[in-house]
């Protein structure tokens, strides 16, 4: 029994956010070795970018599953299970020089860690009150980019020194000890519903509400990916920054990213909705996005661009707290796991498309056409919002 709830939930919150962490230092962080990745594999710009995106897909085909699992046996050993998984697969892709085999231990990586996802959203929903949840969400939010940013400052010393085997080696080592974490910190609050075996989904997956906010928050995933997974690529490739600078500059773009979780979490707790600086946020990376494609397009000083690209990348990053809360939110008591889950499937789909997508752009077309594609699918997710 825990005797102190409203201080043991910040205790499962941080397990919580380990384990969202140590996911994203795999599916976002691994853009970052992209370079490597193609030394390594000889592969092209494309190719690499669907094999990061190997991660995302895997993560897209388990996240109702698990949700639907958190619903019904609880978060700790969904998470438990999961990211014990996820090390054993990244050990599989450490052990192989076959990229073919790779992909599909990535594919795997992805489709255990995706239980950090909605089991850890969930962990808020039940722990959290509505008026302390955009902050709590923001919290656990926040932990993806800064797991991304550990990645992109520890993985590419780690890959030169001793091969991209010994940077999955880290990932690897990342997710157990999370799922440690998990197993010694999470409980349940007394009382929390459960969902009996054999209920289905309970009609949440029919909610015309949860389909548009999922489709539009996947729009949204498209400049996410566009400024994060390329950022090292489009400064070292595009313009001859060395990998450390660039690599650096995607580490603090992802900080910041982390703080606009916090603060978009507090802005929605304080006003009452999640929906309403969504839009806000939106109608800013779009600018921003654009923003950059016209300076690379005028071929600005790398300095400049960096300027700008900086804090657009950290826009792109800050908005998935405010959807995911709104997704939750939207669902029965009991069921915020696969509501959660559902959204984020999306955002997956999206995800395991944008880096290949973005990566063909910038190599066939050109890169302020990549960059501006970004900013345009902003522009879809703000119009599709003034439905809801």
């Amino acid at each position: 029994m825990v005797t102190h709830p409203e201080r043991y939930r910040w205790v499962v919150l941080a397990a919580g956010a380990l384990a969202q962490g140590a996911n994203a230092s795999c599916f976002l962080g691994l853009p970052v070795l992209i370079p490597q990745l193609r030394e390594h594999f000889g592969l092209s710009l494309p190719e690499a970018g669907l094999l990061v995106g190997a991660v995302n897909l895997g993560t897209m085909l388990t996240l109702v599953l698990w949700g639907a699992s958190a619903d019904r046996f609880g978060e700790r050993p969904v998470m438990t299970i999961g990211l014990l998984g996820a090390a054993v697969c990244l050990v599989g892709a450490a052990t192989t020089g076959d990229v073919v085999l790779v992909a599909l231990a990535l594919l795997g990586s992805g489709a255990f860690g995706a239980s950090a996802n909605a089991a850890s959203g969930r962990a808020v929903m039940t722990w959290f009150p509505a008026g302390r949840r955009g902050v709590a969400m923001g919290v656990r939010q926040s932990a993806t980019p800064v797991g991304a940013a550990f990645s992109a400052l520890v993985l590419p010393p780690a890959a030169d020194s001793g091969g991209v085997p010994s940077a999955f080696l880290v990932l690897a080592a990342v997710s157990a000890v999370a799922a440690v974490a998990v197993l010694v910190w999470v409980r349940e609050p007394e009382g929390v519903v459960r969902v009996p075996k054999g209920s289905g989904t309970g009609g949440v997956l029919r909610s015309p509400a949860l389909w548009r906010l999922s489709l539009a928050s996947a729009f949204l995933v498209i400049p996410q990916f566009t400024a994060t997974a390329l950022m090292v690529e489009l400064f070292h490739d595009h313009r001859g920054v060395s990998v450390a600078v660039a690599s650096l500059l995607l580490a603090v773009s992802q900080v910041l990213g982390a703080g606009g979780r916090l603060f978009n979490g507090a802005w929605s707790d304080r006003v009452g909705s999640r929906l309403g600086p969504l839009r806000v946020v939106s109608l800013s990376i779009a600018v921003s996005l654009l923003a950059v494609a016209v300076l690379d397009l005028a071929n600005s000083p790398v300095a400049l661009l960096a300027v700008v690209m900086v804090p657009a990348a950290a826009l792109a990053l800050s908005w998935n707290g405010l959807a995911f809360t709104a997704a939750g939110e939207m669902a029965p008591e009991g069921r915020s796991g696969i509501a959660l889950g559902f959204q984020n499937t999306a955002n997956y789909l999206a995800a395991a498309i944008a880096p290949g997508m973005a990566g063909w752009l910038a190599a066939e077309v050109s890169w302020p056409v990549a960059l501006a594609v970004g900013g345009g699918s902003a522009v879809i997710t703000l119009l599709m919002l003034r439905e809801l």
